[in-house]
């Protein structure tokens, strides 16, 4: 055997026996490592619950009865009595249009009916006269009809005087406007020496502000859905006409008093798909004014079956809100949910968790779908107690 061939058998040797070494090293080092211990996560149990039903609207305050002030005469304007803004009561002055030409009117209308009269009188003298004479046949039966339909006409002419004195005494009392009810006024829309033509100008409003009505309106959608969760007792309590309003204004602060809700309009609105609803609060100090837009919560009712998570646990994936679960042999599963409010701090869940679930709200940045992981009962201020249980049914409306 030639001295490279020795050389050769020797180097392999010597390398396998190194690669021998090598692997039972690690495998040494393999065994004695410990295991990697699995992620710890905080979770809570879905549990159904019955809570408050307080929907939530955009709102906008109106008067329970604005009352255009409009002129039933033409004429032109003498004089402005009150103060604008101001308080005003039912009756009370509020412009005085140009009386003269009306009491001109008025005195020829008086007039007229007294010459109607006469003519009357004469008339019926006439024909006191004819018809006698009518049997001896002094006078012709024309005669007798001419005195006749005298009389008649005699007679129609007094009682279009006095029409003619009802509607000039109506005009002249009008050029006095009042108001027609109490309430609070806007600022004058015509000044003094205008001439105002009857019914088309519109001189000022009257606002009656108590009670003060607040509208909203509500998607179609959650008109739908309303009527499913109370067909299928999902919401309870309070009927249609039973529920209250509670507002709160744009500084955060709350109206001290309830409202009543009175109407939802029959049709759906084709522009915006939505229907609209009035809540009536009383107003005893003035505190809304027409016009304000407010948030009005709708109370009365309760659902049941809610789930509340903590709201740290709702994530926001390519569909929607998503959380995630700890599912069967620990591993972690992502559930599309749908939340639709917020209760303090938690979510209102109303489809996507079943009870008993076990939704993860701590250590979600170091997990993923299908990892297992080591769950744990969840702490903290996020964790609330469930609310008093619902009242009973009282019907199936909205």
């Amino acid at each position: 055997m030639s001295n490279a061939v020795r050389n050769r058998r020797f180097t392999i040797t010597v390398l396998c026996c190194v690669a021998s070494l090598w692997l039972v090293g690690c495998k040494k080092e393999s065994a004695s490592a410990p295991a990697r211990p699995l992620p710890e996560v905080q979770v809570v149990t879905a549990t159904p619950q019955t809570i408050p039903d307080q929907p939530e609207f955009i709102g906008q305050t109106d008067s329970s009865r604005p009352v255009e002030i409009r002129s039933q005469v033409t004429g032109i304007l003498k004089e402005r009595f009150f103060s604008e803004g101001r308080d005003v009561k039912k009756g009370e002055r509020l412009y005085q249009i140009d009386p003269v030409p009306f009491q001109a009117a008025y005195l020829s209308a008086k007039a007229k009916v007294a010459q109607a009269k006469a003519r009357l009188v004469q008339s019926q003298q006439n024909l006191k006269r004819v018809q006698p004479l009518l049997a001896e046949q002094a006078v012709s039966q024309k005669d007798v009809d001419d005195a006749v339909a005298e009389d008649l006409s005699a007679r129609a002419a007094l009682e279009g005087a006095n029409a003619d004195v009802v509607k000039s005494k109506f005009d002249l009392d009008n050029t006095l406007i009042v108001a027609p009810i109490a309430g609070r006024i806007e600022r004058s829309k015509v000044f003094e020496g205008r001439l105002i033509s009857a019914q088309t100008d519109l001189l000022t409003l009257v606002h009656q502000l108590d009670p003060m009505y607040v509208y909203a309106s509500a998607p179609e959608t959650f008109v739908l859905k309303r009527l499913r969760d109370r067909a299928e007792k999902r919401i309870q309590g309070a009927t249609l006409y039973e529920l209250r309003g509670v507002i709160t204004f744009a500084d955060g602060s709350i109206y001290p008093h309830e409202g009543a809700l009175d109407m939802l309009e029959v049709a759906v609105r084709t522009a915006t798909g939505t229907r609209d609803f009035r809540v009536t609060f009383p107003n005893p100090d003035n505190g809304l004014s027409p016009g304000q837009f407010v948030k009005l919560r709708i109370i009365g009712a309760v659902r049941t079956g809610a789930i509340l998570i903590p709201q740290k646990a709702v994530q926001q994936g390519p569909k929607g809100s998503v959380v995630f679960v700890v599912g069967e042999g620990d591993k972690v599963e992502l559930r599309d949910i749908q939340a639709t409010a917020w209760k303090g701090t938690q979510w209102v869940v109303q489809e996507g968790l079943r009870a008993g679930d076990r939704v993860i709200v701590d250590g979600l940045q170091r997990i993923g779908p299908g990892m297992p992981v080591k769950p744990v009962p969840a702490t903290g201020p996020e964790v609330s107690p469930s609310p008093p249980s619902a009242p009973p049914d009282k019907g199936s409306t909205l």
